[in-house]
């Protein structure tokens, strides 16, 4: 009989996919609400761009050392027409991914990734549970706005206040709540975890696309398991964390 009592403890660790590289180059940019820059981006082969909204690309960002750090931001838009991308930059002090967008001028070039990212919409769910916070909501809006008409929708949007609610379209029958902090700071906390634990689950099989602040996902995600959520119902990604620049975290446990 094979030993296999040592076999997880040498299993070679998770692989990063091979991603397409693209050169990209500035097009415009320009400042959106609640507190966001947005870059809009084309490429000599961006016809051959294929991707789901939820879907990331890494960018290559630059660095004050004259390096570059490897940068996740979700696809916010993609014009075929216009032969564009754009993405949104939360702006959120002075680190590099919302310096170089708020510096930068058309024709200018950045080399990226991708795309990349699993929260991209089931259809073969009833219903859809959508959470996140300032972070994500390019990547929330973009989703709503592509859902097909009459699908059933159910998002919640952590804020400081109501001051960082803004318009969403979408022809999904979405209800959409803003979660305020009022006061608290933005990170690890139980707020968006009470929701889903007051949250009523609809009837039929549901799916939960959960990202934001990687630990607030993990409560999330470990509260709708214990709720009866399978995990395969479940997409979930950790945009970020306190003190960490970049980064992005694949939330399965």
């Amino acid at each position: 009989m094979t030993d296999t009592s040592n076999i997880s403890a040498h299993a070679p660790p998770r692989q990063r996919p091979q991603l397409r590289s693209w050169t990209f180059r500035v097009v415009d940019s320009f400042n959106v609400p609640p507190n966001m820059r947005r870059v809009v981006l084309t490429a000599d082969d961006i016809d051959e761009f294929a991707y789901k909204p939820g879907q990331a690309i890494v960018l290559m960002v630059p660095l004050s050392e004259g390096e570059t750090g490897r940068r996740d931001y979700t696809i916010r838009s993609m014009d075929r027409s216009a032969k564009t991308i754009s993405i949104d930059f939360l702006l959120h002090g002075d680190t590099p991914a919302p310096i170089w967008a708020l510096q930068a001028k058309t024709g200018d070039l950045i080399e990226a990734k991708g795309p990349r990212g699993g929260t991209v919409l089931r259809t073969d769910a009833d219903w859809h549970l959508l959470t996140g916070d300032e972070t994500c909501i390019p990547a929330i809006a973009h989703i709503l706005e592509t859902m097909p008409a009459r699908t059933k929708a159910f998002v919640f949007i952590e804020v400081a206040n109501k001051s960082g609610e803004i318009a969403l379209e979408t022809e999904a029958d979405a209800a959409i709540c803003w979660v305020h902090r009022n006061g608290a700071p933005a990170g690890p906390s139980e707020l968006m975890n009470g929701v889903i634990q007051g949250f009523p689950l609809p009837s039929g099989k549901g799916h939960a696309y959960l990202i934001g602040e990687t630990s607030n996902v993990r409560r999330q995600r470990h509260a709708l398991i214990a709720r009866g959520f399978t995990r395969d119902q479940i997409s979930s990604e950790g945009y970020w964390r306190p003190g960490r620049i970049g980064g992005h975290d694949h939330v399965e446990d």
